[in-house]
């Protein structure tokens, strides 16, 4: 075995990530971001040549682990994370990320990919913990808003994860094993644990107001690492414990992918609007996954393209950061109504953000097209709850919230580039900076080329035979160059401008009008917390003013034995002495020990 060979087999990735971020630490910051590069660059060769089957087992506490573990679903991962991280980390050091915040980015990078080659549960939630540990300094290291922010997205996590943790010890306690290897999926008894602990990470709704809390606040190239990472972790351990899938689970993601695009709709803070996006392309990405209930050919082409739709997400999620993380840099703000007009000075800016646009809303030639045509394919296999023209409800769920992508796009490119001219304050913009444009190059190249040799993504996916049979280009039903997928795509285009342009007044009035449930679940939060902390506190000195209100009432009293009993009308003549006295103050004594030891 060369030495290549050994390294790519042998050594965990996030062991090199981690010392990568010691090194940028210590290092000059061009060194030290370099370094960062080189190693994510690692992550991303180790994903392309580590062989199927690739594992690296041991004991720890005891029990058996699996430290890397290899098949084509972390395999396809690791590429994704692998590739994206090195474009972030040249973004980063262009937009003046601190070396601290480059740091942990690259533990969180670090955790993130221990969890997606972990082959056991306990493994998972080790490195799930720390996914919550370092993001949450990530958030922390930008300070101001980011603060508070970072404690509501800690209690999330921490809860979150908790749970999580609940399951893997109801899993443990029955199978009697943590490894992947000893069970289909998570075990049964704990099952709603899972979901919940899982649900917390992949944004459910009622669960994900961490997201658009969050990612708005810290450094624009954190953003980046933040937007990417957590949610699509969590979709891929919601697979581990949910292998077959399930209908609860598929119709989850339809009702997300709603609801995400009818709050992102009412956003005028750029990244408030793309982390809404993060819950509504997640909940595609679940409905897939939950459609391994189908069972057979289509089963495993719905988790495909679930697959397929993390994979891209994974690019223009973090293309659409970059983009208007670069005109929030450029303009310092974050209010889209206060921009317009800026593709006139701001053309690379502008470019890549029409290619992220393109790509999250399922455009021909983009990559997000091919990922979210599979899933709507796999839709249309169910009949559960038909609607209008005998499609189902999941599938219309899936569709409206399409047209709502459409339509956020749109508004979120019209009042950034188009709407009016450019402010006087903004007329001399310079665009992104070299390294800016490097790292969103890659990421938009690549967006592009898995939409235009788009059978290259079915090569990385999972269940590739199968997908391959069913979406090659002589299968009339699932080929995306189809005539009936294109014409989709078109028709989903026309509803977006025209439900935009029809509803803009309207979302106007919405947006200054309907507030999401972290409007109820954080003051609540915030005045349990306190009535929480209140009452133990208070409890607390109440039983402490007792004690010593009767520790000073005994001492008082064994003093005045006397005038003691004489306050509760006894008026007695009392003397004895010392042996008695000891005597009885022994038999006391003895006493309160038994009835002590008695309880």
């Amino acid at each position: 075995m060369s030495a290549l060979e050994t390294l790519v087999t042998t050594v965990p990735p996030w062991l090199v990530l981690t010392l990568a971020a010691a090194l940028v630490v210590v290092l000059p910051r061009a060194l030290g971001h370099a370094a960062g590069a080189l190693a994510t660059g690692f992550v991303f060769l180790q994903a392309y040549l580590a062989p199927d089957g690739t594992h690296l087992a041991t004991e720890f506490l005891g029990f058996s682990v699996v430290l890397l573990n290899v098949d084509q679903f972390s395999a396809m991962m690791g590429l994704v994370v692998g590739f994206l991280a090195t474009a972030a980390m040249l973004y980063a050091y262009s937009s003046e990320a601190p070396s601290w915040m480059t740091a942990f980015a690259l533990l969180y990078v670090a955790s993130t990919v221990g969890t997606i080659y972990a082959g056991d549960w306990l493994t998972v939630i080790f490195f799930w913990e720390l996914m919550a540990v370092t993001s949450t300094l990530l958030v922390w290291q930008y300070g101001g808003e980011a603060v508070r922010a970072g404690y509501r997205y800690a209690i999330f996590h921490g809860v979150g994860g908790t749970v999580l943790l609940g399951a893997v010890v109801v899993h443990f306690a029955t199978v009697e094993s943590f490894l992947f290897s000893a069970t289909t999926g998570i075990h049964a008894s704990a099952a709603l644990l899972a979901a919940i602990g899982i649900g917390v990470n992949c944004g459910f709704v009622f669960l994900h107001t961490w997201i658009p809390d969050t990612y708005p606040r810290p450094h624009i190239a954190a953003s980046v690492f933040l937007s990417v990472f957590t949610t699509k972790t969590a979709v891929y351990v919601m697979y581990r414990a949910f292998p077959e899938g399930g209908w609860w689970l598929a119709y989850l993601g339809g009702f997300m992918a709603v609801y995400g695009v009818f709050f992102a709709l009412l956003q005028y803070d750029p990244r408030r609007l793309l982390s809404y996006h993060i819950q509504a392309q997640v909940g595609y990405m679940l409905a897939g996954i939950g459609l391994a209930t189908l069972g057979g050919a289509w089963g495993e082409f719905a988790v495909a393209g679930g697959f397929a739709h993390l994979f891209n997400n994974v690019l223009y999620k973090s293309l659409l950061f970059m983009a208007c993380g670069v005109v929030i840099y450029r303009t310092g703000s974050n209010y889209i109504k206060e921009m317009g007009g800026l593709w006139k000075v701001m053309p690379v800016a502008f470019l890549v953000y029409v290619i992220g646009a393109a790509s999250i809303t399922a455009m021909p030639g983009f990559n997000g097209y091919v990922s979210k045509g599979m899933v709507l394919d796999a839709t249309e296999q169910v009949n559960n709850v038909p609607l209008l023209f005998g499609y189902d409800l999941l599938w219309w769920l899936l569709m409206v919230g399409a047209v709502g992508t459409f339509m956020s796009f749109i508004k979120l490119g019209y009042y950034i580039f188009f709407h009016g001219e450019p402010s006087r304050g903004h007329r001399g913009l310079a665009d992104a900076k070299p390294l800016q444009m490097v790292g969103m190059g890659l990421t938009a190249v690549a967006c592009v080329a898995l939409g235009v040799l788009w059978t290259t993504q079915l090569d990385v996916l999972p269940f590739t035979e199968t997908t391959m049979e069913l979406a090659n280009p002589y299968s009339w039903y699932a080929d995306p160059l189809q005539f009936g997928h294109v014409e989709k795509a078109l028709v989903l285009m026309t509803a977006g401008f025209v439900g935009f342009f029809s509803l803009k007044r309207p979302l106007g009035w919405l947006a200054h009008h309907v507030r999401d449930v972290d409007a109820l679940l954080n003051p609540a939060a915030f005045y349990a917390g306190r009535g929480a902390v209140w009452g133990v506190t208070e409890l607390w000195a109440a039983v402490d003013r007792f004690t010593m209100e009767l520790a000073g009432l005994t001492m008082w009293s064994a003093m005045h034995p006397r005038e003691a009993l004489a306050n509760v009308g006894v008026d007695v003549e009392i003397r004895t002495g010392i042996g008695r006295s000891v005597l009885f103050v022994t038999l006391i004594a003895a006493a309160a020990l038994f009835a002590l030891l008695l309880g």
